[in-house]
Order: C-alpha cells, then structure tokens, then sequence
C-alpha cells in the first residue's frame, strides 16, 4: 500500500500567495521567467529559476545560480514571505479550469515507494534532465515544486475533502494569470489527518505519476544520498520523502498533444494521401478546423485543409494497453512507415505541440511554412494511462498533456 504522510509545509502568507506563486520551471525558459516575475519581487521564479537575479549570460546550471537559489529561500524565510508549520499536515490544493474542478492532497510520498513500484511511471526518464533537478535541491535541502500524482479515487478519502471545502474558508484563494483558478485548505484537525494517513496506508495500493517523471526520479536518488551521507539513517528522515499532490483519477482530464512534421519524406501531397489510404479512411473536411471526436480517429491539416482519418481495422490492438494507444497508431503507421522517422526523442522532423494551444496552433505552424503536416489525436484516457502504468509499459514520448499545471510556491518541503 502507498505511504502518504503529512508534513510541516513551508509556505507563504496569505496577502503574498497569488504573487509567490508561479509555474513550474520547465515550462518556461528563462527570458520568459524574467518576464514572470517582474514587479513581483517575492515570487518563487527568483529561487526555482535564479538565473534571473544572476548577470545576463550566466549558465543556468552554474554554481553561481544555484547559490542564488539557496541566498534567495533564506532571504524570504527571513523577510517572512515564507514559513513553516509548526505541526505536520495534509493541505487540500484545488485548480479550477473553464468551470471544471479538480482537488488534490499535497502531502509527502516515500522515495522507498518509488524504488519498490509502489509508485508506477508510464514514462521514461534520461538523467541529464533528473541532475539538474537534484543539484538544486542537494543545495536548498527542500523540495521546491511538488509533481503531480494519481490514485484510484477513494470515496472516504474524496467525503473528506469535500467536507472541509463545503465548511471552511480557503487560505489561499486566487485567480491566476492564465485565468485558472487555485484554492488552498490546510488541514488543520489532527483527527482528520490521522483518519486521511489511515486512508491511503489501507485503500489506495499503488500511486501513478501522472506529470512530474524527472522530478519524481531526482528526490528519489536525492533521498538515496542523503541516506547514504548520514551514518545514523533510520529511513524516518524528511528526505526520505518528497512532495506530492494526489489526485483522485476520475476528477483529472488528459489533454491531447499533437505532432507536426517538417516534411512529407520526399512525397507529395497527392502521393502522401494515396499512401495513408492504405490504412486509414481518409475525408476531406474542408478549411474549417476539424477536432477528432473518438479513439481511433485523427484529424490532419495538410496543403489548407483538414482531412478526418479513421484508422482501419488491424492497425491497432484494443487489447494491448500500448496497441490501443492513438500515438502508436499514428507512430508506427505515419511517422515511422511514410515519413521515415524512427526515434521521436532524438529526431528534429517531429515536434509536439500541447493541445492547450488549440489546433489553430497547428494550422498557424503549417500556413507559416515551418512545417509540412500536422496531425490531432483524441486525448489519452486516465484509464489507458493506468493499465499502462499497471502493466510496467511506458507510453510513446510527449503522450499526456495535463493541465492546468501545479502552481509552485504554495508548498515547500524542507528535507532538514
């Protein structure tokens, strides 16, 4: 069974919240977090991307930046735009997303879960991405952002939440930037988080990893070297955990992500359409953006127009949680079979875009000349994401597209 504990978050005052509070670092670069954060001289950009503070031209991942970040989570303990609880917690943390709700526990989750398969990825991780990750919380001691996690929903656990939403006011309670909504309750009563700890030890077996794989990987190898450095380790140590927020499975909506290419491999737009009638039932839609309505079904913007593609019978199995999949369909079928692109994390013929952009994003990339061909896919299920993870598969690269993404700031987890 999954251990989630609670801890004694580290968190900002309730008049600075909506302005501490920021995206996570890696959807931004950092021109962008510059821009973020001005006029907000508390947010958390200045300690999760202290390259902003730093002189222009320095390297992201010097140690220069790194002790800015560590300067930077001091001053504001200092200034009293951070602090700690005094008693350990679970904190509810709710988004809100054109008028559709979703509500999380933030509490801590063990590395020794992580390292036993308790906790299920359906992604890969390369190292290069999880090193800077854990050289900046090697320098602060803290988990800085939490990832996002699932569980198959609990009702006693889901009675909870909502009990505490209906009769207390939130602590923080603000409209972001982007227009989402965030909403925050600590959970205040002892009982109550006792009854929530008990919960998830004996209803929920397992945790999946939803967004978040390199961050979940770094605070698993960082709780292996701190283990490693203590000689008197006992496994009940703060950085034997890290920070989390858990969502029931059935309040959270995958996005789609999508795929543009640069070229059609040599063929043209008559010879491309011939080819994909091989296996896919191909219609003209018109100029008119055309959205894919089911599994199975693609939309293609090539040469003006969008065109539906049903895939045909025997180019998918429904019965395989990675033949069911729509990114193996258009992966093995378009991507590797016509256009010759073998590995979707090396090449540079293929990019994703989010489907938060809409599919007016695709049309602008190919009207612009920069691509040839963009292709939509119906959004990945929380389901096949599961039987994925529950089977020790991992999806095809830039598969799920969750949103809207965890704001950072709102918790800190101090590894001390």
């Amino acid at each position: 069974m999954a251990i989630v504990k609670p801890f004694r978050g580290l968190r900002p005052t309730k008049d600075i919240a909506k302005d501490l509070a920021c995206l996570p670092y890696d959807v931004m670069n950092s021109e962008e977090a510059a821009q973020m954060a001005e006029g907000k001289e508390c947010s958390l950009l200045h300690i999760t991307r202290a390259e902003i503070d730093c002189p222009a031209g320095t390297d992201v991942h010097s140690n220069e930046v790194y002790e800015k970040s560590v300067s930077n989570l001091k001053l504001w303990q200092e200034k009293g735009w951070l602090k700690q609880d005094t008693e350990a917690k679970f904190y509810i943390y709710a988004q809100t997303m054109d008028g559709r709700t979703q509500y999380g526990i933030v509490a801590n989750a063990a590395c020794e879960d992580y390292r036993t398969g308790v906790i299920k990825k359906h992604e890969l991780t390369r190292p290069d991405k999880e090193e800077d990750r854990m050289i900046l919380t090697r320098y602060t001691e803290a988990n800085l952002e939490p990832v996002f996690f699932s569980y198959k929903a609990v009702p006693e656990i889901d009675a909870i939440v909502a009990n505490i939403v209906k009769n207390e006011v939130a602590e923080y309670d603000f409209v972001a930037e982007d227009g989402f909504g965030h909403h925050f309750w600590p959970v205040n009563d002892a009982a109550t988080n006792k009854e929530l700890e008990e919960l998830f030890a004996t209803k929920v077996p397992s945790t999946y990893v939803a967004d978040g794989h390199h961050r979940t990987a770094a605070a698993a190898r960082i709780g292996d070297e701190f283990a490693a450095k203590n000689p008197n380790h006992t496994g009940d140590e703060e950085y034997n955990y890290f920070m989390a927020v858990h969502f029931p499975d059935d309040q959270l909506a995958i996005i789609d992500y999508n795929r543009v290419a640069k070229d059609l491999n040599g063929m043209t737009e008559v010879e491309f359409l011939a080819k994909l009638e091989e296996t896919f039932a191909v219609e003209c839609m018109g100029e008119e953006i055309y959205k894919p309505a089911k599994l199975h079904e693609f939309s293609m913007y090539l040469d003006n127009k969008w065109y539906k593609l049903n895939a045909k019978e025997g180019t998918y199995d429904d019965k395989d949680p990675i033949g069911v999949l729509d990114v193996t369909i258009l992966s093995s079928h378009v991507l590797d079979n016509l256009l010759d692109v073998k590995d979707l994390r090396t090449t540079t013929r293929v990019e994703f875009v989010g489907g938060i952009r809409g599919l007016g994003e695709l049309k602008k990339r190919v009207d612009s000349g920069d691509m040839k061909v963009a292709f939509a896919l119906y959004a990945v299920s929380m389901q096949q994401l599961i039987d994925i993870a529950d089977t020790g598969n991992i999806m095809p690269p830039k598969t799920t597209w969750f949103e809207p993404k965890l704001r950072s700031g709102l918790l800190i987890h101090k590894l001390d």
